[in-house]
């Protein structure tokens, strides 16, 4: 076999892994590049492996940082392969991807309006109607069951992280390499935790965390205090929340808060289409969920979803105390930009981060302490408080991914990626020095024969 990287490697983002055999060629994630222009750019770039070359596409989850590449990739017809996936992941798929292609379009139609472009006139990378066209190679498979791809068996087991989110398998009978996806908390209080990673000659594995640990505290009560000193501001609490997996668990704490009485009851609204069908997805999806039924319904019996433009608009513009839940998590995109812009310069309001925070986004800014930030072609002065739940994150730290990986057989050679470089360097001197494995931190477009 070989393994070529496009992917992932000098950034968290655009997972991308080629497996190749004489006969066989699949994709092991298929995602964007998000952050600085620089790796957004990459998204352009013309992809360097034929798309009718490819034998199927593996996806370890529905994240767009692993997905979000499917549509330029199945445009035009020159795929003729399956994107195989857990159920979870189709579900989520089928919402994340169209609401991409959505929010391209309208990004686009607003900086030709605004004309703060340099390209004239700005491109959606792919419209909602060629995501909706990739959902038809979709094929979902159960974990723990062999699947056949010409000469290549691939298994997904339990990652943790998200709804249907997978580490993935893959042998020629021969050789072996297992990807570990994004690898989630054992502790995480809404999905069960993480299944042992099957053994390989070769393990490629996340390093998101490689070089933090998550603090010990209690997030409920630091979202208590949150949302306690907002509310005696009179201010409104603006959480720019990934739609999948962490305005799930705000919305669960921000239950449990206010069913024991630490939580004021305020106004909670959802205000992203996404992050409302996700929502419902989880709540009638028991697969990967810790949670009860009664649990569950609460997280939507609390919430006021606010799918229209129009309901969005009017809470933009609704004095406090309240609190908004808003994609995107990173502050890239979406409508939490112009709940930003409408609410940032308010030192009674409050941005409360619950993710991880990529280099280069807006919400890396703010957690770094940037003075402004340019929204819709303008700079906004950062006067509301700036807070982080850094311990509320879905991916595991470095101590939990080294503890998940260590009753794994020694592989022959280890590749750290999906990390910022001086996450992902920490994370391979970590695994030679406490696993005694061969770690690697490949370049992008590097490739190894097994």
């Amino acid at each position: 076999m070989k393994l070529t990287f496009y992917g992932a490697t000098d950034t968290v983002t655009g997972s991308k892994f080629l497996v190749e055999t004489e006969r066989t060629r699949i994709l092991v994630d298929c995602g964007l590049f998000q952050g600085v222009k620089s790796l957004r750019s990459r998204n352009w770039d013309r992809f360097p492996v034929k798309t009718d070359s490819l034998d199927a596409v593996v996806l370890t989850h529905a994240h767009l940082d692993h997905s979000g590449y499917v549509p330029v990739l199945t445009r035009r017809g020159r795929f003729r392969g399956k994107i195989l996936c857990t159920t979870g992941t189709r579900d989520l798929a089928r919402i994340l991807l169209p609401d991409s292609g959505h929010l391209q379009e309208e990004q686009a139609k607003f900086l030709n309006r605004i004309g703060a472009t340099r390209h004239r006139p700005a491109e959606p990378l792919y419209t909602s109607d060629e995501a909706l066209a990739a959902l038809k190679y979709f094929e979902a498979v159960p974990r723990h069951e062999d699947v056949q791809v010409g000469d290549l068996t691939i298994r997904f087991s339990r990652a943790g992280h998200i709804l249907g989110a997978s580490s993935v398998h893959v042998s020629d009978g021969r050789r072996s390499i297992s990807f570990s996806g994004d690898v989630g908390r054992a502790s995480d209080p809404l999905l069960k935790p993480p299944e042992r990673m099957q053994d390989a000659d070769v393990v490629v594995v996340e390093s998101t965390y490689g070089n933090r640990r998550h603090p010990e505290v209690d997030t409920a009560q630091e979202l208590a205090e949150v949302v306690r000193d907002t509310n005696a501001r009179g201010g409104v609490l603006l959480i720019p929340a990934f739609a999948v997996g962490r305005s799930q668990m705000v919305l669960h704490e921000l239950a449990k808060g206010m069913a024991a009485g630490t939580i004021p009851r305020v106004p909670v609204y959802l205000d992203s289409p996404m992050a409302i069908s996700a929502t419902e997805l989880f709540v009638a999806n028991d697969e990967d969920s810790r949670l009860s039924d009664a649990e569950r319904q609460a997280m939507c019996d609390l919430v006021q979803p606010t799918p229209t433009v129009e309901q969005s608009k009017a809470i933009t513009h609704a004095k406090g105390p309240m609190i908004v839940l808003s994609a995107s998590g990173m502050a890239t995109g979406g409508r939490i930009l112009h709940h930003l812009a409408a609410r940032l310069e308010d030192p009674a309001n409050t941005v409360l981060f619950v993710g991880f925070q990529a280099a280069g986004t807006r919400g890396e800014a703010l957690t770094s302490g940037a003075e402004e930030i340019k929204l819709h072609g303008r700079y906004f002065q950062v006067r509301a408080q700036i807070r982080r739940i850094e311990a509320l994150s879905a991916h595991a730290d470095y101590r939990e991914i080294l503890e998940w990986l260590r009753p794994m057989r020694k592989p022959e050679s280890c590749y750290v990626v999906h990390g910022e470089p001086s996450a992902r360097d920490a994370m391979r001197v970590r695994l030679q020095d406490e696993l005694d494995w061969n770690a690697f931190a490949p370049p992008h477009g590097f490739s190894t024969l097994l």
